[in-house]
């Protein structure tokens, strides 16, 4: 492991503290200029992991280890890879899109608001960090409570309902996680995650191992049948709930999949591969096909958004039949996995700036309903450009990143067999109908009515963040290089030990 200096402590804890610290200022314009500075300069810290990642190795990076818990051999442990410190980018990134956008939106508790979502990009950021897993299950455990405040107190009419179902699907999921630590903390004489990666189980352990991961990652995920907490949760969130949830809460399970399930219980996940995939295809077809009649633009999206985070898990667990059906199946399966993990990275884009498009919208009229709409694309021509860019990334369209990941686990898929590839590939049909049919109806056509005629064109502060995301998606969709390039090693060696 790479000793680095004390940088994540700084990135995990700095927003914490900040967050804290809003709760204290009774004035809405300093607690927003405050909660500005701290994401800000999160932000801009979190940009020392790519500038000074040393490429061409897995070894964790940045690492910090202090003891904690002694009695239990519980650390303080800290750490990147390839694997996770492109999601802390991504968490820091969002969290400032987010402040930005709810500016002159959120009147209510202003600064409790911003509060709530500093000390939810500092424990997400711990998720992605921690290389202890009792550690890693605090923090996967305390992204809950600022959600289920922000859900609860800025969302919807039916707010407590998508609360209470949200805690108690992940929660649950959670506990079984708990149980499989404890019992793998004891196995190995040690909670360091890497520690466990190198532990010999039976492989009956191993498939209870698995099932208690599979329990906890899926509701993250969230994959069917586990799934139906999301729908409701998007649509009582606020817009900048609705971005953490879908942008980075849904990628904690994509990310606990590659750092638990595949390394530490190989036979079991090879075992298991046809519930995964199985699963994973359902998702992108049923669903996709669910996502066609929903008359909600949230609705729409939150369901496009389990299709889509199907291609990861798809792209995890399709290598164990690359496998199996290939003389030399490194290229194939490296193509399927690295597919998956930039296809989080791209979800995270994309589910963002769909959801900040109906924000805007939605700021408008107070109306998420598709037929409240029609013809936006006359009175909001720089608006109906971002929300076509960025419907079209959902629909996989060639340039922009939603294309990427997707045609490369659709291709390391044919490498396990044709009828993988042609169930994967339906979603770029569905992906089209469905988005094609939203935007056909909001933004093209005639004026629907009068409210709509009134309509004013995205503001400064729109066009600022909505541009950022669409940089983001054209210059991932056009030069995936470095992102695939720094996640390689790590990736390779996640197949190595999960196929050995």
């Amino acid at each position: 492991m790479v000793e680095q200096t004390p940088l994540l402590s700084l990135l995990i804890w700095l927003p914490i503290i900040g967050g804290a610290a809003l709760l204290l200022m009774r004035s809405a314009d300093w607690a927003r200029w405050a909660a500005l500075g701290v994401s800000v300069a999160v932000f801009l810290l979190s940009l020392f992991l790519w500038t000074g990642f040393e490429g061409g190795t897995a070894a964790m990076q940045f690492v910090e280890r202090v003891p904690w818990i002694e009695s239990f051999d519980i650390d303080y442990h800290l750490g990147v890879d390839g694997i996770s410190m492109p999601l802390m980018i991504l968490t820091t990134f969002t969290t400032v899109l987010v402040v930005i956008a709810g500016w002159d939106v959120i009147r209510y508790k202003p600064a409790a608001y911003y509060a709530a979502f500093l000390i939810m990009e500092g424990v997400m950021l711990g998720v992605f960090a921690a290389l202890d897993a009792i550690l890693f299950y605090m923090f996967f455990e305390a992204t809950l409570i600022p959600m289920f405040l922000i859900i609860g107190i800025w969302g919807g009419p039916a707010r407590v309902y998508a609360t209470i179902k949200f805690f108690i699907y992940t929660f649950l999921g959670s506990v079984m996680m708990l149980v499989a630590l404890i019992y793998l903390g004891y196995q190995a004489g040690s909670f360091v995650i890497t520690d466990l990666h190198d532990l010999e189980l039976p492989l009956a352990s191993q498939v209870l191992v698995f099932l208690a991961f599979l329990i906890a990652f899926a509701v993250k995920v969230p994959m069917w049948p586990v799934h139906t907490w999301l729908p409701d949760a998007h649509v009582e969130a606020p817009t900048g709930g609705s971005v953490i949830l879908a942008a980075l809460m849904l990628k904690i399970g994509g990310y606990g999949f590659l750092r638990f399930s595949l390394p530490i219980v190989p036979e079991a996940s090879a075992q298991l591969d046809w519930l995964l995939i199985g699963l994973s295809l359902v998702a992108i077809v049923y669903v996709g096909l669910v996502a066609m009649v929903q008359d909600d633009m949230k609705k729409l999206i939150a369901y496009s958004s389990i299709a889509h985070m199907g291609f990861v898990t798809l792209g995890y667990f399709i290598i164990f039949r690359v496998v199996a059906s290939q003389a030399e199946p490194e290229a194939g399966a490296m193509l399927a996995l690295t597919g998956g993990a930039v296809q989080m990275i791209s979800h995270g884009f994309v589910s963002a700036a769909l959801f900040l498009c109906v924000g805007v919208l939605y700021d408008r009229l107070h109306s998420r309903r598709i037929d409240a709409y029609g013809g936006v694309a006359h009175r909001m021509p720089v608006f109906a450009g971002f929300f076509v860019l960025f419907a079209m990334a959902n629909a996989g369209l060639p340039g922009t990143s939603g294309f990427v990941g997707e045609f490369m686990v659709i291709l390391g898929s044919f490498q396990a067999g044709f009828w993988y590839a042609a169930i994967a590939g339906l979603t770029l049909i569905l992906g089209a109908a469905y988005t094609l049919w939203m935007i056909k109806r909001v933004v093209y056509g005639e004026v629907a009515n009068e409210e709509v005629a009134a309509l004013a064109d995205v503001n400064g502060r729109e066009r600022l963040v909505l541009g950022a995301l669409a940089v983001a998606v054209i210059g991932l969709g056009v030069w995936p290089g470095p992102l695939i390039d720094v996640m390689a090693p790590s990736l390779e060696q996640l197949f190595e030990s999960a196929t050995a």
